[in-house]
């Protein structure tokens, strides 16, 4: 009998920890990649069906979260409409700019070069499917993936700072391939210098 209580007792014990534990809640700082191409945040990305992690296999290792790098432009007003038809779309759990979405980077690099006082921010999303921390890194190695197309086309990238919202951010609600597909995207945000 003592036997049996003892592990009803432990049981039970762990069923509330396990539940404490799965209702903790935090919003995770949003990570900051700087103009220098030093990143922050990390771990893992968009996992497919039964928790696996994609196509790909990528698993970055962590190094920290929501510390900028570099001097970036804080302060700057943001613009967030004037390349909003410019926003690149990425295929499931993966940062490769797609051949059919380059002459939206190309657009882009286009004002910027014509445009030297403005500076631009890059923002890396994804979709609802894995964790905050690889969707993090995720949306870091998108953001950075467009800034390299940007300086490969001729824009310094000190111009263009980078942030990972991962998938806090969604431009779609839904829960299917429908909206993750719009979610799977790289955001282009002018900077225009203060008082401009």
């Amino acid at each position: 009998m003592k036997l049996i209580n003892l592990n009803h007792i432990l049981a039970l014990g762990l069923v509330l920890s396990l539940s404490a534990a799965g209702c903790k809640h935090r919003t995770p700082p949003v990570t900051h990649i700087g103009p220098g191409g030093g990143q922050t945040g990390g771990g893992q990305g968009e996992l497919g069906a039964g928790g696996k992690v994609g196509p790909g296999g990528e698993n970055p290792a962590s190094t920290g979260g929501g510390i900028p790098q570099g001097p970036g432009h804080p302060g700057w007003p943001e613009n967030p409409d004037m390349f909003k038809s410019d926003t690149v779309y990425f295929d499931f759990d993966s940062s490769v700019v797609k051949p059919e979405e380059k002459s939206k980077v190309a657009a882009v690099a286009d004002y910027l070069k014509s445009n030297s006082a403005d500076a631009l921010k890059i923002a890396g999303h994804c979709d609802e499917r894995g964790t905050e921390e690889y969707n993090r890194a995720l949306g870091e190695r998108r953001a950075l993936a467009l800034r390299e197309e940007l300086a490969n086309l001729g824009v310094d990238a000190t111009r263009v700072d980078t942030i990972s919202y991962g998938k806090d951010r969604p431009a779609e609600p839904g829960h299917d391939e429908s909206a993750w597909s719009k979610n799977r995207r790289g955001e282009f945000i002018l900077l225009m210098p203060p008082g401009k």
